[in-house]
C-alpha cells in the first residue's frame, strides 16, 4: 500500500470518530433537556400540592394487598357500641339458648320453693298412735286425743301393751300410749327408727295433751335406730345416692353419645348398659352403709337388690325423658328426682309432718317409696313394703317401655323408608 492510501484511511477514521463524538454529545444534551422538563413538572406538582393538599393513601396493614383500598371503620358516636356488636350478640344468644337458660332458672326457683315449702313449718298430721287403757277409759282417752285441734295424731285403742309393741315393731304405728289409771304418770313408746322427727312430734303432742289433764308421761324408744344411724337418716341419704347415680349415668350417656339415641337398638343398648351399673351401685351402697360404716347393718343382699332396682329405675326414666325431650329431658329428670322427690321422701322430716302437697306425692315418687322400703326392710322386718316395691317396679318398667316405644316412633318418623306404611304414603 502507498503512503497516499495510508493517509487517506487515517483521515477517514478520524472523520468517523469525530461524527461519533458529535452524536454522543447530542444524545446527552437531549437527556439533559428531558430531565430539566421533568424537574419543572415535578416543581409544578409541588406547587399545586401546596395550594390544594391531596389525601395520601394509608399504608396497607397486616395481610392486606397493596392494591386494596384502605378500609376505615366507623367510630361510634357518643360512646355507643357499634351495630356489629349487637349483631354478634344476637347471633350468639339464640332462642334455644334463651329457652335453656330460662328452664335452668325455673328449676333453680322450683328447688328453692320445693325445699323451703316442704321444710319451713313442719306440722304432724294424723300420725298413727295406739292407746292402751282399761276398757272403761280407753274410748274416752282416744276421743280426747283425736279432738286435738288440727288432728296432729290419730289414736286407736288396742287390747294390751303386747299388741301395741307388735304394731310398733311392724311400723304400723309411730307411738303407743300406755295409760296407768292408778297413777298420774303414763308411758309413751315411740319408734325412733322410723324417723326422729316423727318420734319427737308424737312426744310433743302427747306431752301437751297429758299436761292439759294434769298428768305426766315418760318416753321410751321401743324401736331405736342402730348406733351408726343417727336420727334414722341413713336410709334417706342412701336412696339419694342411688337415685343420683342412676340419673347421672343416663345423663352422661346422653352427653357423650347424644341425648336422643340414633336408633331403637342403641336406645335398648343404653338400658342394657344400666343393668350392670345398677347391680354394682346396689352392692356398693349396701356395702358402705353396712360393713363400711355400720349405719344399716344386716339385710345386705336385700338392700343390694333394692338398690339395684332404684338405680335402674332412675336410669331408665332418665333415658326415656331424653328420648322424649332431648337435652331438656335431663332437666325433667332433675325436676322429678331432686326438686319434687327429695323433699317429699320423708327424710329430714317424716311424710306425716309435711304440707299436703308433699305429703301426697311422696309415696308415689321413687325417692319416697325407696326411703320407706329401706327403713322397713332394716327395722321393721320388711312389713308394708309391697306398695313401695310396686312403685319402684312401675318406674323401672315404665322407663323401659317409654324409651323403646318413643324411640321406635321417632325413628320411623325420621326415616320413612324403614316404615312400610310410611313408604307407601
Amino acid at each position: 500500500m502507498s503512503q497516499a492510501d495510508t493517509d487517506r484511511e487515517d483521515r477517514e477514521r478520524e472523520d468517523q470518530e469525530e461524527r461519533t463524538d458529535q452524536e454522543g454529545h447530542a444524545d446527552r444534551d437531549e437527556g439533559a433537556g428531558q430531565d430539566e422538563g421533568a424537574g419543572q413538572d415535578a416543581a409544578g406538582e409541588r406547587t399545586d400540592s401546596a395550594a390544594i393538599p391531596e389525601p395520601r393513601a394509608e399504608e396497607p396493614r397486616g395481610d392486606a394487598s397493596p392494591t386494596e383500598e384502605p378500609r376505615t371503620e366507623a367510630k361510634p358516636a357518643g360512646g355507643t357500641a357499634p351495630d356489629g356488636f349487637w349483631s354478634e350478640l344476637r347471633a350468639a344468644v339464640t332462642p334455644r339458648m334463651v329457652a335453656m337458660i330460662a328452664g335452668a332458672l325455673l328449676l333453680q326457683l322450683g328447688f328453692v320453693l320445693s325445699y323451703v315449702g316442704a321444710f319451713h313449718h313442719p306440722q304432724p298430721h294424723r300420725v298413727p298412735i295406739a292407746v292402751v287403757a282399761p276398757q272403761q277409759t280407753a274410748e274416752q282417752v282416744v276421743r280426747k286425743i283425736n279432738a286435738i285441734p288440727d288432728q296432729p295424731v290419730k289414736a286407736t285403742a288396742v287390747a294390751d301393751e303386747k299388741a301395741a309393741r307388735a304394731l310398733l315393731g311392724d311400723g304400723e304405728t309411730s307411738g303407743a300410749l300406755i295409760v296407768n289409771p292408778r297413777s298420774h304418770n303414763d308411758r309413751l313408746l315411740v319408734a325412733g327408727a322410723g324417723g326422729a322427727s316423727t318420734a319427737n312430734a308424737v312426744e310433743s303432742v302427747i306431752t301437751q295433751a297429758e299436761k292439759s289433764q294434769q298428768r305426766t308421761v315418760s318416753v321410751t324408744d321401743a324401736v331405736p335406730p342402730q348406733s351408726g344411724d343417727a336420727r334414722g337418716l341413713s336410709s334417706f341419704y342412701l336412696v339419694v345416692g342411688w337415685t343420683v347415680g342412676g340419673y347421672l349415668f343416663a345423663a352422661l350417656l346422653g352427653v357423650s353419645k347424644g341425648a336422643r339415641p340414633s336408633s331403637v337398638r342403641r336406645a335398648g343398648a343404653r338400658l342394657l348398659a344400666a343393668v350392670p351399673y345398677a347391680v354394682l351401685s346396689g352392692l356398693g351402697g349396701a356395702l358402705i352403709v353396712g360393713p363400711g360404716l355400720g349405719a344399716l347393718n344386716d339385710h345386705f343382699l336385700a338392700l343390694s337388690a333394692l338398690g339395684a332396682l332404684v338405680v335402674f329405675g332412675a336410669a331408665a326414666v332418665t333415658v326415656a325423658f331424653q328420648v322424649l325431650f332431648g337435652v331438656l329431658g335431663i332437666g325433667v329428670t332433675v325436676l322429678l328426682f331432686v326438686v319434687l322427690g327429695n323433699p317429699s321422701a320423708g327424710g329430714a322430716y317424716g311424710t306425716d309432718l309435711l304440707p299436703p302437697f308433699w305429703r301426697t306425692i311422696g309415696p308415689a315418687l321413687p325417692n319416697g317409696a325407696a326411703t320407706h322400703a329401706v327403713r322397713h326392710l332394716v327395722y321393721f322386718s320388711g312389713h308394708g313394703i309391697t306398695a313401695n316395691l310396686a312403685v319402684l317396679m312401675a318406674y323401672a318398667l315404665g322407663g323401659v317401655l317409654a324409651t323403646l316405644v318413643a324411640a321406635t316412633l321417632i325413628h320411623r318418623r325420621m326415616s320413612p323408608e324403614l316404615d312400610p306404611a310410611g313408604a307407601r304414603a
